[in-house]
């Protein structure tokens, strides 16, 4: 079985096929969020701060740390961003960055295995990319196009990851660092998006042997309800054979739909970190009879009642 290890200074997070599913944090992201872009980029890093510990208290196993702000300073913003975060919780990061320049600032301050946010398959990003893996000895995300773009066809994403995979062995990066992104399209856009996702990852489990993981969040855009369209998926992704995946863990649904997930899947032994996480987290239905603790009283077996004698 494949295990991929990231850590931080102090604290080591696995991603593997019979491990419990690992939720990285996509909060820290600047794309989207004016306020907070607009913040990162005068050098206030108060959002990222209070938006880092919301994610692990909500239970994040990692975070994504993304500083693409247009006209900035990514680099320095980037690096910056990683040791801030890091100075406060002891959670490992993905640096995530379309710069190269920008992940080699962020690796260069990392303290531990970093999870780099990532490569594609065009030669050029390969040569680019690569070097820095096997340099500062992370792991990185392989996300499963290249220069032909984003094929509907499953099998032609499987081929980009696998010479993503064979190439980064090339350099000395074993294939247990390097966990594939199959691509998750909007479904609202493409009705077949989920189904080609299930198709690629067990074909990556099985076949490639290798880890995944995906932006989440990306299947129900445009979408009402996102958190029941990405609880959905991601129980489903998981059941093909997903180990993690960037979402939002602020949302409750989302999380438990994981750790439900889990649960059914032999992840969780005893139900343990279920039990602890929701023991008493909610009170008794309304209407309820009994003392705490008590069974519900149902029907006899057989289904019916004995008549008094």
């Amino acid at each position: 079985m494949t295990d991929t290890i990231i850590s931080s200074a102090t604290k080591e997070v696995v991603i593997g096929f019979d491990r419990p599913f690992v939720i990285i944090g996509e909060r820290i992201n600047p794309t989207g969020r004016k306020i907070l872009a607009a913040e990162m980029a005068a050098g206030d890093f108060t959002r990222v701060a209070a938006d880092a510990r919301a994610q692990v208290e909500a239970g994040a196993h990692m975070l994504d740390v993304n500083a693409g702000i247009p006209l900035a300073d990514e680099p320095a913003i980037l690096a910056r961003a990683i040791q801030l975060v890091q100075s406060i919780t002891d959670v490992p990061l993905s640096i995530d960055s379309s710069i190269v320049a920008a992940l080699e600032a962020g690796l260069a301050v990392y303290k531990g295995k970093a999870l780099v946010n990532s490569v594609t398959g065009e030669d050029e990003r390969l040569e680019a990319v690569l070097p820095l893996i096997k340099k500062y000895g992370a792991a990185v995300i392989a996300i499963s196009n290249d220069e032909t773009g984003i094929s509907e066809d499953p099998d032609v994403r499987y081929a980009v990851a696998k010479k993503i995979v064979e190439r980064a062995m090339d350099y000395g990066i074993p294939a247990s660092d390097v966990v594939v992104d199959p691509l998750v399209m909007p479904i609202g856009a493409i009705n077949r998006a989920g189904v080609q996702v299930m198709r690629l990852v067990h074909r990556l489990r099985t076949e490639l042997k290798v880890n995944t993981s995906c932006g989440a969040s990306n299947i129900s855009f445009g979408l009402p309800n996102r958190d029941g369209i990405n609880s959905a998926f991601l129980t489903m992704a998981m059941a093909a054979g997903m180990t993690s995946a960037i979402t939002n863990p602020l949302h409750v649904e989302v999380v438990k739909a994981c750790m439900g997930a889990d649960v059914m899947l032999g992840h969780d032994p005893d139900c343990a970190r279920w039990i602890r996480r929701f023991r008493d987290s909610q009170p008794p239905a309304a209407g309820a009879v009994g003392a705490p603790g008590e069974a519900p009283r149902g029907r006899r077996e057989g289904g019916h009642r004995r008549r008094p004698a």
